[in-house]
């Protein structure tokens, strides 16, 4: 029992840097599970030091953020994909508006080259929430210029969208592979791999097979 006594503060610390997290990301999602994961923390270091005020208060906090993590998961969304030719100016304001974050994520990326490339936007609740723009080889290899997703809108369910829902669209034209020469950002190489890419000698790619969603 001394011994979870002496846990206590550390416990303390935990709970407020996860509630401090949640106030930090962009995804509604990550943020009731950040305040979750807080309410969590809080309720066992209050049972422990026997502060009734802060158990009473994270058990209701827990029970609005689980609430509304039951709509998250309850929600229907309508997604849709939008193809473009590059010259589009509502794209272009697009790509300016997210100039700095697309830069963290692709900075080699040139709103130049989408001219002639297979490109579109994914439009979710009539939102734009991603840009993608790959040119295709004859080989059937698409290589990636732009996948990108804004920062509200990185759940998967983006991706879920592109590569299994609506891949059999790649595959008409003409697409038999995904791939990326250089990833140069961890998280977005984490989300590929989530997505069902293999990283091999640093070329990132996924097949794309009809009839399955290839995970």
């Amino acid at each position: 029992m001394n011994l979870l006594h002496s846990l206590a503060p550390y416990l303390g610390y935990l709970a407020s840097l996860l509630l401090i997290i949640a106030l930090l990301v962009s995804n509604d999602l990550r943020f009731r599970w950040f305040n979750t994961g807080g309410n969590i923390v809080f309720i066992v270091y209050a049972i422990l030091i026997g502060a009734i005020p802060v158990l009473l208060t994270n058990f209701i906090l827990l029970f609005i953020n689980c609430y509304y993590l039951g709509k998250i998961y309850r929600k229907k969304e309508n997604f849709d994909q939008l193809e473009f030719a590059g010259e589009e100016q509502l794209v272009h304001k697009f790509l300016e508006f997210h100039q700095s974050d697309i830069h963290a994520y692709f900075p080699e990326f040139d709103a130049e080259r989408l001219k002639g490339k297979l490109n579109f936007v994914v439009i979710r609740d009539l939102v734009i929430a991603n840009i993608f723009s790959a040119e295709v080889l004859d080989n059937g290899d698409a290589e990636v210029l732009i996948n990108y997703t804004t920062p509200k809108y990185r759940d998967f369910k983006v991706g879920r969208y592109i590569f299994e829902k609506e891949k059999d669209f790649l595959i008409a034209k003409g697409v038999k592979r995904i791939l990326y020469k250089k990833v140069l950002n961890k998280q977005h190489l984490q989300f590929l791999k989530v997505m069902g890419f293999l990283d091999q000698a640093g070329v990132v790619s996924k097949k794309l097979e009809p009839g399955s969603l290839n995970m």
